[in-house]
């Protein structure tokens, strides 16, 4: 497991959060492109929970080598409480900024 410090255009698996605000509504998904991906969730292009709640706010990653990985991982934290979920993001982004900069 890898945090943070991806490029554009690098297909690496990664399992991610989106929010609508701080302690709002939150979205777990997998991805092998993390850019792609949160950008599609920023401009609503695929229909579905983050585009009816708004979920546009990326506030937490990690990336695996494996996606068998990164899939075990997303329904770890699918399987887990909303405290938990809560938990990763104010450990690795406490002011629950828009990550989706840092993918630059």
């Amino acid at each position: 497991m890898r945090l943070f410090a991806a490029s554009w255009g690098m297909r690496e698996p990664a399992v991610y959060i989106m929010a609508n605000k701080r302690n709002g509504t939150l979205y777990t998904g997998v991805t092998s492109d993390i850019g792609r991906r949160a950008l599609e969730h920023r401009e609503g292009l695929m229909p579905g929970f983050t585009k009816r709640y708004g979920c546009k706010l990326l506030v937490w990653y990690e990336f695996y080598e494996l996606m068998t990985d990164a899939i075990d991982r997303e329904k770890q934290i699918k399987g887990g409480s909303r405290k938990d979920k809560l938990r990763l993001i104010e450990e690795l982004n406490p002011e629950w900024k828009d990550l989706f900069e840092t993918l630059a």
